[in-house]
């Protein structure tokens, strides 16, 4: 047996990977067994994985589901792809958080924000050079459809406070906190403990400068409440915030964000 395309398809001895593009997908012109290119002569042994490509081409909604299926286990996936995450704001934690869930196929993602997309942020932020001056929410959404465009992304270009955050998020699994300012981390925390007590939370506390990698800890501050950081590295002069850093905060954060919605904690 094959697996061509994530899909089981009958093996015949002596057959090429040339000859299996010509009867099941004749335009592809990058034929991979294996995980590595090769040649259309190239024989096929039973029990190879191969894939035909067509260069450009964009795989369609149930190419990109096998392949979910495939990399995940198909009990993990159908929880991720039927959940629902809260990202306040887009910055360096939330736009790295916000790619990471996409790659793992998480089925609806909330993104909130107001701002722009300023050279100043792409020293550490999920952004490009081309996409200085777009709001943040639409620069998200144009980046996330270039890895899964059948995910369900919503965005809403709004100026979160302590009173919204309630009503904006009421309706997710999983609320992640990607804030910079410190203030605005507290509403959200005081959030997650009241109004919307019994959501999963997790927020990030002291990610600044280029301190020992290992620092960077994932905290259970009580149940379905996390704190991921040092909780006390500050920006300030002479320790910005910076790429690798941040992302560290922020795939921890993905992590346990994937975690609360596979039930493997709390």
């Amino acid at each position: 047996m094959l697996l061509v395309n994530e899909e089981p398809h009958l093996f015949k001895a002596g057959l090429t990977v040339g000859e299996l593009a010509e009867q099941l997908k004749p335009a592809a012109d990058l034929l991979i067994v294996n995980g590595f290119p090769v040649a259309p002569e190239t024989v096929l042994r039973d029990g190879d994985s191969c894939w035909l490509i067509r260069r450009g081409e964009r795989p369609t909604a149930a190419e990109m589901e096998r392949l979910l299926y495939a990399r995940h286990t198909p009990g993990v996936h159908d929880l991720v792809k039927n959940s629902s995450v809260g990202i306040m704001g887009l910055g360096g934690l939330g736009s790295m958080v916000a790619l990471a869930l996409a790659r793992v196929g998480v089925g609806h993602l909330l993104l909130v924000d107001f701002d722009v997309v300023e050279p100043s942020n792409l020293n550490r932020q999920n952004y490009f050079i081309d996409q200085v001056g777009m709001k943040k929410t639409e620069a998200m959404k144009e980046n996330l459809a270039r890895v899964n465009p059948y995910l369900e992304i919503e965005v809403r270009d709004l100026l979160l406070t302590e009173d919204s955050i309630p009503t904006v998020f009421r309706d997710v699994d999983v609320l992640a906190e990607c804030f910079d300012g410190a203030e605005m981390k507290a509403a959200a925390l005081r959030c997650a403990l009241t109004a919307l007590k019994g959501r999963p939370f997790v927020g990030v506390s002291g990610v600044a400068g280029y301190g020992e990698n290992n620092l960077i800890r994932t905290t259970r501050v009580r149940p379905g409440v996390y704190l991921v950081g040092d909780g006390v590295s500050a920006a300030q002069p002479g320790q910005g915030l910076m790429a690798p850093r941040v992302g560290i905060a922020a795939h921890q954060q993905a992590n346990q964000i994937l975690r609360l919605l596979l039930r493997a904690d709390d």
